[in-house]
C-alpha cells in the first residue's frame, strides 16, 4: 500500500510523510499536524486508545482525524458471529479484531465524531461493516 501510495504522490503538491512506527510513539513534536489518517489499522493495534491518544497530541488544535475502519456491525445476528469468530480470526489475520467499536474507541479517547458514516460494505458481512468519518480532539 506505501509503494502505491508513494506513486499516486508523485506531482501532487501535497506534503505528506510516511512514518513507519506504531501509533503510540508518533516522533514527532505536539501539535505539529493538521491531519492524521487511519484506515484499518485500529484493528490490529494491540492499545488503540492509546494510539489515538498520540495522534491526539500532535494534532494542532482543530486538527481532524480522518478514518475509515471496519468493526462491529449492528445486527445481533452478525455480532453474535463476530464475537464467536473473533478469537480465531484474529490468529490468521495478523491481529485483526473484527469485534471493534469504533466511534466508542474514538470518543473514549478524546476525539469527538464530526462525520459519522457507516454501512456494510460488499463482502461477508461478518468482516464488511465499516464506519468512516472524521473527528477533532475535544
Amino acid at each position: 500500500m506505501r509503494r502505491l501510495a508513494r506513486q499516486r504522490l508523485v506531482g501532487s503538491d501535497l506534503d505528506v510523510e510516511m512514518i513507519d512506527l506504531p501509533g503510540e510513539e508518533i516522533p514527532l513534536d505536539a501539535h505539529s499536524v493538521d491531519t492524521v489518517v487511519v484506515t484499518y489499522t485500529l484493528c490490529t493495534i494491540p492499545d488503540a486508545q492509546r494510539a489515538l491518544r498520540g495522534m491526539q497530541r500532535v494534532l494542532r488544535p482543530g486538527g481532524k482525524l480522518l478514518f475509515c475502519e471496519h468493526g462491529i456491525a449492528p445486527d445481533q445476528g452478525v455480532r453474535r458471529w463476530q464475537e464467536r469468530v473473533n478469537p480465531t480470526w484474529r490468529r490468521f489475520s495478523g491481529g485483526c479484531n473484527i469485534n471493534q467499536d469504533i466511534p466508542a474507541i474514538l470518543e473514549s479517547s478524546g476525539f469527538r465524531i464530526v462525520v459519522d458514516e457507516r454501512m456494510y460494505i460488499p463482502g461477508l458481512k461478518l468482516v464488511s461493516y465499516n464506519y468512516w468519518g472524521s473527528a477533532v480532539a475535544d
